[in-house]
């Protein structure tokens, strides 16, 4: 999608706003012994409070409101019975619509107590997406948030999970530009454009570079001694920056 009037920049602020909030929201309301399936029905109701409708759901049926990730899962978890425990990593991935538009972001939370060599990881992951937001403006090349993101997990010695990605959002989900790597592809020759809508959505993994799907055809997953975390946000390309649209009320933070 391109930017192009104020009712578009309005209608993904708005929706931005939304699953920003739920995100926050949710991760606030984990506690142990709940099951996955309860911390989604939480953030279903939250998006059904604020008028949205679940992204998953309306474009790919998916089985859950929200995408809820434990441990060795990277992304994609069906919400289930599975209950969360303390220390536990889990990601959290809320996508939404509202008046036809779309915003998506995630972020990956410890349940505490936390351990240093998670909260490394996390800081690591913030840091990467950060630092790929800041090489964002228009005519910029594409790769060069994967450079980015690579730069950060290069210092941390973190591997990068090469099979997901970050991708264009705005009037569907999933648009144009498909599959941003978020690792430094010299190949790849596009440029970003003023007013397009991207996400940037950076997996860091302790050693993990490919993720496998389970059986019941969503949850993507790593080897069982890897830990993987992702932190997302959606965007809007400026002329010399990225306008984020998926900042969260402090209350929720």
């Amino acid at each position: 999608m391109i930017v192009k009037t104020e009712a578009d920049l309005a209608g993904l602020k708005q929706i931005g706003k939304i699953v920003a909030n739920c995100l926050y929201y949710m991760a606030k309301k984990m506690e142990p012994g709940m099951t996955t399936l309860e911390l989604d029905q939480l953030g279903g109701a939250f998006l059904e409070k604020h008028g949205a409708r679940s992204g998953p759901i309306l474009v790919y049926n998916f089985p859950g409101h929200t995408c809820i990730s434990l441990n060795h899962e990277v992304a994609h978890g069906v919400p289930s019975d599975k209950k969360i425990a303390k220390g536990d990593l889990i990601n959290i991935d809320v996508s939404a619509e509202l008046n036809g538009y779309y915003a998506d972001n995630g972020g990956s939370f410890i349940l505490p107590p936390s351990s240093a060599n998670y909260e490394r990881l996390l800081k690591a992951t913030r840091e990467a997406l950060q630092n790929a937001i800041n090489g964002v403006q228009a005519k910029a090349p594409i790769n060069i948030i994967g450079k980015k993101i690579e730069e950060v997990a290069q210092q941390y010695g973190y591997s990068i999970i090469q099979n997901l990605g970050s991708h264009g959002v705005g009037r569907g989900l999933h648009e144009e530009p498909t599959f941003i790597a978020g690792y430094y592809d010299p190949k790849d020759d596009r440029r970003l454009k003023e007013g397009q809508v991207i996400t940037i959505e950076p997996f860091l993994s302790t050693g993990a570079r490919f993720v496998d799907e389970e059986a019941d055809g969503w949850t993507l997953v790593a080897g069982k001694n890897h830990r993987s975390a992702q932190f997302e946000h959606t965007m809007i390309v400026r002329k010399d920056r990225a306008e984020i649209v998926t900042i969260p009320d402090s209350i929720y933070l």
